[in-house]
């Protein structure tokens, strides 16, 4: 049992943390004098991006962390 809990403790902060960097690099995009973007392009983005989140805290029937850099369970 306490495998289970170590493998799913290694991927879960493995995977939360690439999934973080890769949202700030979505938040990159917000550099108007490198990118063209409208409020539409915004609200699209950030509504497929939400879908998912709550998708994926659906299946697990709780609340998450509000912690900022590198994630970390325990």
């Amino acid at each position: 049992m306490r495998d289970k809990r170590k493998k799913f403790v290694g991927l879960a902060e493995a995977r939360v943390t690439k999934a973080i960097g890769q949202l700030r690099l979505v938040g990159n995009l917000s550099n108007r004098s490198a990118y063209e973007f409208t409020e539409d392009d915004v609200r699209k983005i950030f509504k497929a991006l939400q879908k998912e989140l709550d998708a994926a805290k659906s299946r697990f029937g709780g609340e998450g962390s509000g912690r900022d850099g590198e994630f970390r369970l325990e």
